[in-house]
């Protein structure tokens, strides 16, 4: 009349052990969860019971008491439907407890019997490794838990298929590896007329993950320039696109594809939030302490576009992620980790009504709207981008040119290529030292340090900018006019 099941909560991207306990007793029938449970998992023995009767089985005349231990871990979600169930069955003696020893369940159960794909799997699949243990998941997760781990795996559609391979009356077949898709329909840079400095500037943006904002009046292209950044990036390596998919997973965006199965991609995540998005919604958090927009977009892009319209309090939020790579969640008995090593790109027109420059379309108010619409942003966040442009409205003969421009796939191997040249100067130097620069550039960057009156992080940002622009011409050192372009692209005094 006793049954222990092993299964998980998550905590970020890390995975406590929880273990389900059924125990039976005489007494007037009634099922009770205890252990800290959600609205959740305390609805889930309605979705059990429906779930058994579907099968042609009712729970017994007693009392079914399920303890979930430890008591003091909140235990969020609708994947502990399966592993109660199961501790249910186990309890009535229709599985014996020996055939999920050692085993990790999870799952929702449908009043049907069918059960469902839930949020968290690949983090559940890397913990039953590291635990060697089974993993006993949904048949629409089986793929993800397969190729994020090395162990066994079974994924049934159904509560009844699971108590037959249990039983082994008919074993369900092995899951297949989930594939790895690299190609992405990313917008092509081709399609951008005109634009050449903007389009110089994405380029060394890609090459150096370089934060980048972008001002300009309205249809002048910058969110078009944006939306083709993610594709101008190298694909994600396997370790990197295990960690985006282990956050999509939890956001729960992670899904099969409808054609081929694919779950796992090696294309970088670009993310466009709205500007009303709250601070929960962008950094993270909410009652269920969900990873943000900055997390979703972990070794990917964020796009922020009309950015003075974000909310002060939500932009003040991204400057320690924007630092550390990472965001903290806390609550009051713990705290939450999640990766936000993110690309940040904003757009923004000069004034509210974003014609500053133009003295024909521009409003009665400039150009005190302009300074007025820039004060909505904080200077420590202005300091935190790498690049900051003008982007120019396009002259209408420049609409009708059809010379072939540039395409992404072009720019791409040029940065690709800057990338290896960057790794290979960086296992000579471990990190950019005096000795990288021409003997000519340090007189030149000590008057502008002085002259600019450039901040400790606006230094480090003006050196690693010219790094890049170096790493493109494959240059081993940093010269004049790597710095000279660098300091072209950082406007920032002219906007506080």
């Amino acid at each position: 009349m006793h049954a222990h099941i092993q299964t998980v909560a998550f905590r970020g991207l890390d995975t406590v052990p929880v273990s389900v306990q059924a125990h039976l007793s005489n007494g007037l029938p009634a099922m009770m969860i205890v252990g800290l449970a959600d609205k959740a998992v305390a609805e889930s023995k309605e979705r059990i019971r429906a779930a058994l009767s579907s099968m042609g089985l009712t729970l017994p005349a007693k009392r079914i008491a399920i303890n979930l231990a430890p008591a003091d871990v909140t235990k969020e979600g609708a994947h502990f439907d399966l592993p109660i169930a199961i501790s249910v069955l186990v309890a009535m003696g229709i599985i014996a407890q020996e055939d999920i020893d050692n085993t990790i369940i999870i799952g929702e159960l449908s009043l049907d019997g069918m059960i469902s794909g839930v949020a968290g799997t690949l983090s559940a699949a890397l913990h039953a490794a590291a635990s060697k243990a089974t993993l006993i998941c949904p048949h629409a997760n089986g793929g993800e838990a397969k190729w994020a781990a090395m162990t066994d795996i079974i994924a049934s559609p159904s509560l009844i298929g699971l108590l037959n391979h249990l039983k082994g009356t008919n074993l369900l077949p092995p899951p297949q590896d989930a594939r790895m898709v690299s190609a992405h329909d990313y917008p092509d840079m081709a399609d951008v007329k005109g634009q050449e400095t903007a389009k110089r500037v994405l380029e060394i943006a890609a090459a150096g993950r370089h934060h980048l904002l972008m001002i300009g009046p309205p249809g002048a292209g910058k969110s078009m320039l944006a939306s083709r950044l993610a594709g101008l990036l190298p694909p994600l390596q396997p370790s990197e696109a295990l960690e985006v998919s282990m956050i999509q997973s939890l956001g729960g965006i992670l899904s099969p594809h409808k054609d081929d199965g694919a779950v796992i991609q090696r294309h970088r995540p670009y993310r466009d939030p709205h500007h009303s998005a709250s601070m929960a919604a962008l950094v993270g958090g909410g009652a269920k302490a969900k990873p943000g927009e900055i997390s979703l977009a972990h070794h990917g892009v964020l796009f922020l576009d009309e950015l003075p319209e974000f909310q002060p309090s939500v932009l003040d939020a991204l400057r320690q992620p924007l630092e550390t790579g990472e965001v903290i969640i806390a609550r009051a008995n713990h705290h939450i980790r999640y990766p936000a090593n993110f690309q940040l790109v904003a757009a923004m027109n000069p004034c509210r009504c974003g014609y500053l420059a133009d003295a024909s379309q521009a409003c009665s108010r400039a150009p005190q709207c302009g300074k007025n619409y820039v004060a909505k942003l904080s200077g420590p966040l202005l300091d935190r981008f790498d690049l900051i442009i003008d982007v120019a409205a396009l002259p209408p003969l420049h609409l009708l040119d059809d010379t072939p421009q540039t395409t992404s796939k072009d720019i791409a191997a040029r940065i690709l290529r800057a990338h290896q040249f960057h790794h290979e100067q960086k296992a000579k130097n471990n990190e950019t030292q005096a000795s990288d620069f021409a003997p000519d550039v340090r007189a030149f960057l000590e008057q502008a340090i002085e002259a600019l009156e450039i901040t400790g992080r606006g230094y480090e940002k003006l050196v690693k900018v010219a790094r890049t622009i170096a790493d493109l011409e494959m240059s081993e050192q940093i010269q004049k006019h790597h710095l000279q372009e660098a300091m072209a692209y950082r406007k920032i005094r002219l906007l506080v």
